[in-house]
């Protein structure tokens, strides 16, 4: 049975990688993750269920109120605590990265009230700061099965990259409920502070155990996207996020040279000849040994000799064709050869 989930709902299902994961993820600009129970207690629907009064409670004061927040902000519920890292009713916000504790059902409106709205301080609560990578997991199996058989593998193994390196107090790890895409299992996010001092909350989709390692190494260690996984950011706006996709490259500024070099040369080559009335070219390729019209140069009278194999016209011939060219010049020869007989007969009479 594992080995027919494994392969209709884990990381070797038909679907993986069919879509693009670039842009998948709707602006915001604030995530809130509520502590509560664990991935297996959580219904479909968490935020909506009877049974669970302090997601629903929660989740319905951010709709309530969602017009005096001035920042878009999401909810998702987190679990998988454990010890003093952290219990039912905790909080975790960024961008700000910080943790309140105990939020308790009479609570939820004052919260809401005091830190989502007005940025303040809940009522004396005094916020803990979050340090180092916080990395969330959706392995929400009741919403959706490749997120319940994707979700926890990636979670062990993160666990295993991380003692190994030992970062454990580096970077934290917590299932989540559902992030939207679930096509796009296994998926996460990873919210910390990147090389330039700002807090990102980056997502990722199509992970597989085989990505944590760069996970750690490239994203976290070093503050560089993988984007082939790479969702979109918290914050980032859809406009931004294309810019950055289609940021030019190497390779894109090279083509986009190369064309603009073939398209001057396509436009010398259909305007270099000296242009007629209507556009219509005044020159023509040909040599006189094969009975074709030899090159009329578009040169205007100068100092300059005529080349070889060219007839060089005066300036004011440059505008005929080249058919009235000939007509004229036919013309030109019958009225010498008239005057040359008539000579002839003057002379001899």
């Amino acid at each position: 049975m594992a080995a027919v989930d494994s392969t209709n709902y884990g990381f070797d299902r038909p679907e993986m990688y069919s879509l693009p994961v670039a842009n998948s993820v709707e602006a915001y600009d604030r995530h809130v993750f509520l502590c509560y129970k664990s991935p297996e207690a959580w219904p479909s629907n968490v935020e909506n269920s009877d049974v669970d009064p302090l997601p629903k409670l929660l989740a319905s004061a951010l709709k309530a109120r969602k017009d005096d927040i001035p920042l878009k902000t999401r909810l998702t519920i987190c679990g998988g605590c454990n010890g003093d890292e952290c219990s039912d009713g905790d909080l975790y916000i960024f961008p700000e990265m910080v943790k309140y504790r105990g939020l308790k059902e009479s609570d939820v409106d004052a919260f809401v009230d005091d830190v989502l709205v007005n940025g303040k301080t809940w009522g004396s609560e005094v916020p803990e700061s979050l340090v180092g990578a916080y990395v969330f997991v959706c392995s929400h199996g009741s919403r959706d099965k490749r997120c319940g058989e994707c979700g926890p593998v990636l979670i062990e193994k993160f666990k295993e990259e991380i003692q190994s390196r030992d970062l454990n107090d580096k970077v934290f790890m917590s299932a989540c409920s559902h992030v939207g895409g679930h096509k796009y299992a296994g998926n996460l996010i990873i919210f910390g502070t990147n090389a330039e001092g700002k807090v990102t909350g980056d997502w990722y989709g199509y992970v597989t155990p085989t990505d944590v390692p760069d996970l750690l190494d490239v994203h976290i260690g070093k503050g560089e996207i993988i984007e082939k996984l790479w969702r979109g950011q918290m914050g980032l706006k859809l406009e931004a996020a294309e810019k950055e996709e289609n940021k030019p490259t190497t390779e894109n500024i090279q083509e986009k040279t190369e064309e603009k070099s073939q398209e001057t040369e396509v436009k010398e080559s259909t305007t270099g000849c000296c242009q007629g009335t209507n556009a219509v070219s005044c020159c023509r390729d040909g040599s006189v040994a094969n009975g074709e019209v030899a090159e009329v140069s578009p040169k205007k009278a100068s100092d300059e000799p005529c080349k070889k194999g060219t007839v060089c016209l005066p300036a004011w011939a440059g505008k005929w064709e080249q058919s009235d060219l000939l007509m004229v010049g036919a013309v030109v020869g019958a009225v010498a050869t008239v005057a040359v007989a008539y000579s002839i007969f003057r002379r001899s009479a």
